[in-house]
């Protein structure tokens, strides 16, 4: 029986009492930049106030290109959001340097300098899955409850973890930045469906404005945006095996909901745009976090 535990304790499905006391985590209600493991990287890690000790969901924050962890705390307002729903809250720095901040590397895809990744550059999926392996290893987070958002560049990030990290991430919520796989190459506005290709369903919530200029919603834009949201989202809902369209509605004043329901697990496909809304954090973050903590990893 010891054997079956050691087992278990190794794959992270169960936590020796040692590992249990060694979370490494801010105090209550901080926020603290932590290293992560033997990654040569860390990430500034909110822990939700008045939480006891024992196994949180996680939400990882991922800011937009050129900017930091930092920033996305300060413009996404989500340490409050944690506090209030009882998250652990995650926000690391892009793995390419550029400028005074970072972005993120996401394969076949230029950043925002026009740069396009190589092999030389960190791997960004990587970082978050041994992030992820570290956290759930000291008893810190619940790995069937591990979840992504991000602006921007962060929102692209977000949706590239959807399509190759559906093992490790319950759900996403990309902020002016859903993707569902690269552009085609062809210039023709759609997605590349090789480029992304779940093992399963992926549910989705996404926000943008209606009056962005640099990730529009109708499409168009730098080399690494070309299609539009509508066209993000209906390779989701195909990806996640949708059957219904849902009917447009006002989710809030001045927000249009429209999405896709009856979906393999459940993994609907939501989008929200706000009216008159340029390139700018547009989530209520209540709604956000309702959206994604209603998902478990299966």
């Amino acid at each position: 029986m010891r054997y079956l535990f050691a087992l278990l304790i190794a794959l992270g499905w169960l936590v020796s009492p040692a590992a249990a006391q060694d979370c490494r985590l801010p105090d209550p209600g901080t926020t603290g930049r932590v290293a992560i493991g033997q990654t040569g990287r860390s990430a500034w890690i909110h822990r939700p106030a008045n939480h006891e000790r024992g196994r949180l969901p996680v939400l990882f924050a991922l800011h937009g290109s050129g900017g930091s962890g930092t920033a996305i705390l300060k413009e996404s307002g989500l340490e409050d959001t944690s506090d209030r729903h009882g998250f652990l809250l995650i926000a690391p720095d892009g793995g390419i340097t550029a400028g005074q901040g970072f972005v993120w590397n996401i394969p076949g895809v230029p950043t925002v300098t026009g740069a396009m990744p190589t092999a030389q550059d960190a791997d960004d999926v990587a970082f978050i899955g041994a992030a992820i392996d570290w956290l759930a290893a000291r008893g810190c987070i619940d790995r069937q409850r591990v979840y992504a958002t991000g602006f921007s560049g962060g929102g692209r990030m977000t949706s590239w973890l959807g399509c190759v990290a559906s093992d490790r991430i319950a759900a996403i919520a990309p902020v002016v930045g859903l993707r569902a796989g690269n552009p085609r190459s062809d210039g023709s506005g759609f997605p590349d469906p090789a480029t992304c290709a779940p093992e399963r369903p992926v549910p989705v919530i996404a926000f943008a404005g209606d009056a962005d200029t640099v990730n529009p919603v109708a499409g168009g834009g730098a080399g690494y945006w070309q299609y539009g949201m509508a066209r993000a989202m209906a390779r989701w809902a195909d990806i996640n095996g949708c059957r219904t369209m849902l009917a447009a509605r006002e989710a809030a004043p001045g927000v249009v909901e429209q999405g896709y329901g009856d979906c393999r697990d459940g993994a609907r496909v939501i989008g929200r745009v706000t009216r008159g809304a340029g390139h700018v954090w547009t989530p209520d973050n209540d709604a956000l976090w309702a959206f994604l903590s209603r998902h478990r990893r299966r």
